[in-house]
């Protein structure tokens, strides 16, 4: 992982901790049954730990949207972990390589972040925890002609928000 994704995850994390209703104290912060610290990649309730231990993102082959295998693990993970942390709302963000047109890949997108919700609502997390949105080839990983770099752009990344659903 890149310094800037380390640093925006540690942003990330830390803006989420911000946003809690609970303070650090009261959270048990240090105290958290010996399983990590609070809010770090360490603590199974963090979005640290959801990001790094579960994994945040699922890949597809090119100009498909249905899920593999491991793809359906990665979302049993996450299934799980949003059932043990209910404070939490998702959106799926889908995107798409940059072969094809932008109409092609919004769709393709939107296709590749609908199958993540629907098999996440077929796990028992309620769909109204779930959003979707389609970015298709507008956002990146990786910018070049080659087939690694469009491996690593047909996704559909969980992005986790707090405290929104109460």
């Amino acid at each position: 992982m890149s310094g800037f994704k380390k640093a925006f995850v540690l942003v990330a994390a830390l803006g989420l901790a911000a946003c809690s209703n609970t303070s650090w104290n009261d959270a048990g912060a240090g105290n958290a049954g010996g399983s990590g610290i609070a809010g770090s990649n360490l603590d199974p309730a963090s979005p640290a730990y959801f990001q790094e231990a579960i994994g945040d993102r699922v890949l597809f082959l090119i100009d498909q949207s249905t899920l593999n295998p491991e793809a359906e693990a990665i979302l049993q993970g996450q299934a799980r972990w949003l059932a043990s942390n209910s404070d939490y709302v998702v959106t799926i963000q889908g995107h798409a390589d940059e072969q094809g047109t932008r109409e092609y890949n919004l769709a393709l997108g939107a296709r590749r972040a609908n199958s993540a919700r629907e098999y996440l609502i077929s796990q028992g997390v309620a769909g109204s925890r779930i959003q979707v949105v389609s970015y298709g080839k507008e956002r990146p990983l990786e910018i070049c002609s080659a087939e690694s770099c469009y491996a690593k752009n047909r996704r559909a990344v969980t992005v986790l928000a707090g405290g929104l659903t109460g």
